[in-house]
C-alpha cells in the first residue's frame, strides 16, 4: 500500500457520492419534459457539462463526458500502476471517439469527442485518419492491435474486444466477471441474434476470453452451458436470441452492486478505485436513461 493508493481509495470513495443515485434518477425521469429535466440535472454534479437548453442527444452526451471527467480527475490520485489501470478503463471513450470519426468519415452528422488527455491510448494519432483504412493501420501500431479487418463493423467489434482482453488482464478478479460476461454477451449478439461470421482475428480473440467451446456453439443454449462459470452469468435464463435484450440490464446491476461491494471493502487498494468507475458508470446510464423517460412525458413510476 502506498500513500497514493490511500489517496486514491478514499477520493474514489468521496466520488460516488456526486452521482445521481436511484432516488433522484426517479425525480428526474418524473419530470414531464427534456427541458425540465435536463434544467433539473445541470444544478447536480453533471452540470459539469450538462447545461440548461440542452436537447435530449447533447445532454446525455454531457452526462458521460462529466463520467469521463470523473475518471481524469480520480487518475490524478492515484500511484503510476493506478493511471495504468484507469487508461485502460477509459478506453470505451476512445471506442466511442472512433465511433463518431467513423460518422464524419462517411459524412454523416457525428457528436463531439470525449476529451481525454492523459487517458488516451492512440487517440491523438487516430483523429488525423482519413479514412477507415489508416484507422485500421493506426490501429494496428497501436496498444488496441489489428481490428482484423477495415469496415466500420470489423473496427467496433475489433476493438470492444481488444478492450475486453486487456481488462481482463489488469481488473480484480470480481471485475473480470464482467468483462467475460460482458464478451459473452457480444459474441452471442454476433453469432446468435446477427447471424453473422466471425473473422479469423475476432475468432482469436473471443476464444482467449470465452474458451472456443463457446465460440463454436450453434445456439446460446449451447453457448451458455459451454461458457466458463465467469462468464455463464450473464446468459442464463435467454436461451432465445430475441431476448438477450434483457440481459443488458442484469449485466449492468451486476456490475453496480459488486462496484459497491468493492467500495465497502477495507483497505486501500485497486478495489475501491474500480467499484467507484463501475458505480459512476452505472448512474451515468441511469441518468440518461431517466432523461430519455422524462422526454416522453414522465415516468413517476420508473424501474431502473
Amino acid at each position: 500500500m502506498t500513500a497514493s493508493w490511500v489517496s486514491g481509495s478514499t477520493r474514489a470513495r468521496a466520488l460516488v457520492r456526486r452521482g445521481l443515485g436511484l432516488r433522484r434518477a426517479r425525480r428526474l425521469a418524473a419530470c414531464g419534459s427534456a427541458a425540465e429535466a435536463v434544467a433539473m440535472l445541470a444544478l447536480t454534479s453533471y452540470g459539469h457539462d450538462v447545461r440548461p437548453g440542452q436537447s435530449l442527444p447533447d445532454a446525455q452526451r454531457a452526462v458521460v463526458a462529466t463520467l469521463a471527467w470523473h475518471i481524469r480527475v480520480l487518475t490524478g490520485w492515484l500511484p503510476r500502476e493506478g493511471g495504468q489501470m484507469m487508461r485502460v478503463l477509459a478506453r470505451w471513450f476512445e471506442i466511442a471517439n472512433v465511433d463518431e470519426l467513423m460518422c464524419r468519415l462517411a459524412g454523416r452528422p457525428a457528436d463531439p469527442e470525449f476529451v481525454l488527455g492523459s487517458l488516451s491510448t492512440a487517440w491523438p494519432r487516430l483523429r488525423r485518419s482519413g479514412s477507415l483504412a489508416e484507422i485500421r493501420t493506426t490501429l494496428a501500431a497501436s496498444p488496441w492491435g489489428d481490428p482484423g479487418g477495415s469496415t466500420r463493423h470489423d473496427i467496433q467489434l475489433g476493438m470492444r474486444l481488444a478492450w475486453a482482453e486487456r481488462l481482463a488482464d489488469v481488473l480484480p478478479p470480481t471485475a473480470r466477471c464482467w468483462v467475460l460476461g460482458a464478451a459473452a454477451l457480444l459474441v452471442a449478439r454476433e453469432r446468435h441474434a446477427e447471424r453473422r461470421e466471425l473473422s479469423a482475428a475476432v475468432r482469436d480473440r473471443c476464444r482467449v476470453l470465452i474458451g472456443p467451446d463457446a465460440v463454436a456453439a450453434t445456439s446460446i443454449t449451447e453457448m451458455t452451458g459451454r461458457l466458463p462459470s465467469a462468464a455463464r452469468w450473464a446468459l442464463l435464463d435467454v436461451g432465445d436470441p430475441g431476448r438477450l435484450w434483457e440481459a443488458e440490464p442484469r449485466w449492468w446491476k451486476r456490475v453496480e452492486d459488486d462496484g459497491r461491494a468493492l467500495l465497502t471493502g477495507s483497505g486501500f487498494s485497486a478495489g475501491p478505485v474500480v467499484g467507484a468507475v463501475a458505480v459512476l458508470a452505472a448512474d451515468a446510464r441511469r441518468t440518461g436513461a431517466a432523461l430519455e423517460l422524462a422526454a416522453r412525458g414522465g415516468a413517476a413510476d420508473a424501474l431502473f
